[in-house]
């Protein structure tokens, strides 16, 4: 038996087909850490840990002919993953009518799925010691300038790229907004005729995002070079058959991803 369990049900294959489609669909249109992280993986739902190494600290050290290695630590990978359920009449109605079944309930799943894997990868969980791209120790931090006025955003954020490069962090930049400052930065530059996001956008060759999970006045610029960061997937998102309950059959929509932060001075954080 296979780790998702398709097999243990009796949902017929197109169905599968039809699901799998849905969730990836859904996902894609929510996901944003994965637009600018070097992905690696996926290495398969049985690869429980893997490890962080700090490549500006990672040496073997020998003591009484024992070697380890200074810098790097071994972390599981965690699971995300939410549940929904078809109804057995709807599917039975599909069964013998030849309609669609409505896969609303697993793109909402997959859509959970994408926004729990962003959180982790931007606040990741103090509880169970995973660190975020907001929150890792040892990261730039600049006091942001009042955006809604005159050239702030733009000077902050060319200044944060200057620091970058002082501190021999060289590559792609790419600078991800909350949705407020995102929109606050669709106005004209007064005496230019340009859109402040337009111009900011040449600093960093067009890679601007936004993301609902940063909540308000979160601001990141980072260079996410593969040395820099990545984004480990074990489990790539699919959906796992549980059970039969009540007659309906449960589904489960999962993945098991981690961020690795290699070097936290990649990272600028305007606060």
């Amino acid at each position: 038996m296979t780790y998702l369990s398709r097999e243990a049900s009796t949902i017929p294959d197109s169905l599968w087909d039809d699901i799998d489609s849905a969730v990836i669909e859904a996902a894609r249109k929510v996901l944003v850490g994965r637009r600018f992280l070097h992905i690696f993986g996926p290495l398969g739902i049985g690869v429980n840990y893997i490890n962080i190494d700090n490549i500006d600290e990672i040496d073997e050290t020998e003591k009484d002919g024992i070697i380890t290695t200074k810098g790097r630590k071994l972390v599981e990978i965690p699971i995300i993953y939410d549940d929904f359920t078809l109804l057995a009449r709807d599917l039975e109605n599909s069964w013998k009518t030849g309609l669609n079944v409505d896969l609303s309930k697993a793109m909402a799943s997959a859509e959970t799925c994408a926004l729990k894997e962003d959180r982790l990868i931007f606040f990741g969980d103090s509880d169970l010691d995973y660190e975020g791209l907001l929150t890792a120790q040892g990261t730039n931090r600049i006091a942001k300038k009042d955006w809604s006025e005159g050239e702030n955003a733009f000077s902050d954020i060319a200044y944060g790229i200057e620091l970058l490069i002082e501190k021999g962090i060289f590559g792609h930049y790419a600078l991800i907004l909350s949705l407020d400052l995102y929109t606050q930065l669709q106005r004209l530059q007064p005496g230019t005729g340009v859109l402040e996001i337009d111009r900011i956008s040449k600093l960093v060759d067009g890679r601007i995002y936004k993301s609902p999970v940063l909540g308000k006045q979160k601001a990141i610029l980072l260079c996410p070079e593969q040395r820099n960061m990545d984004l480990v997937i074990g489990q790539d998102m699919a959906a796992a058959y549980l059970e039969q309950k009540d007659l309906n059959h449960v589904f489960r929509v999962l993945e098991s991803v981690l961020l690795r932060i290699k070097r936290k001075k990649a990272i600028v954080i305007f606060e």
